[in-house]
């Protein structure tokens, strides 16, 4: 396959073009100023979820997932935008077909990319199953927003190796997550601001990406991470960490099918 004869190339020059610059790392308190700092691991780009931003540098990706409705959005965007912070959003095509002007709004100021179209459960699926989710997903984000989605992650956080393969092959490389802080389970599920902020920090290691989620499930519309948001930035600043810009890594290693 054509990426397969062009990854070894590509991935010596993406390191070395990180290892240079860090030009998608943010230093603590400071969003896109480049810093220096050698990048160990493989960028993920092929064959393998992104579970970390390939640096030993002390910086953490933010990412969220929207599924439900637009629950603390608009307060998750005011946050990022006053701490100037960038994340990471992943849409299913359904949020983006119900809520079209809230994933305007998202991939406005932040890269997006695919959920799947129904958030179905990947290893069960067929790869047409599969093509027909992200293609689906790909269609209705790109009718709300204008823009390609330039990663994929997988519902539940569940897939094979298989699926890794056959979502590379449609184009996509692969975002997971180090850790998930549990927000979305809400009060109704037991969880507090607070076990939200420690999930988070525990989470905080070079490179680590984060999930999170915004909507909400229950008749109250609490949105845990966005009311913890805040707490975990100036907690990641105060441990010294800063925040990277994944949408500019990923875009720089996207996977051609």
């Amino acid at each position: 396959m054509f990426w397969s004869r062009r990854w070894p190339a590509v991935a010596a020059a993406l390191l070395l073009m990180l290892a240079a610059a860090a030009p998608g790392i943010a230093a603590p308190g400071a969003v896109g100023r480049p810093g220096a700092g050698s990048v160990s691991g493989r960028p993920g780009c092929s064959g393998a979820a992104l579970r970390r931003v390939p640096t030993d540098r002390k910086v953490i990706a933010l990412t969220f997932n929207a599924a439900w409705n637009e629950d603390g959005i608009t307060r998750v965007l005011a946050v990022l935008r006053r701490e100037r912070v960038p994340a990471m959003f992943f849409l299913t095509g359904d949020f983006a077909d119900r809520h079209p002007e809230a994933a305007r709004a998202l991939a406005a100021r932040h890269p997006v990319g695919s959920h799947s179209y129904s958030h179905p459960r990947f290893p069960g699926l067929s790869f047409p199953e599969e093509r027909r989710e992200a293609v689906l997903s790909a269609r209705a984000i790109r009718r709300a927003t204008g823009r390609t989605p330039v990663a994929f992650r997988f519902p539940y956080g569940e897939f094979t190796e298989r699926n890794v393969r056959d979502v590379n092959a449609l184009g996509y490389p692969v975002v997971e997550w180090v850790d998930d802080t549990a927000g979305w389970r809400g009060p109704d599920g037991g969880v507090t601001v607070d076990m939200v902020v420690r999930r988070a920090e525990r989470a905080f290691s070079p490179g680590a990406i984060i999930q999170m989620h915004v909507g909400s499930t229950d008749a109250r519309h609490s949105v845990l991470d966005a009311d913890a948001l805040p707490r975990i930035i100036a907690s990641a600043r105060a441990h010294g960490y800063g925040f990277a810009d994944l949408g500019r890594l990923v875009r720089r290693c996207r996977v051609r099918g």
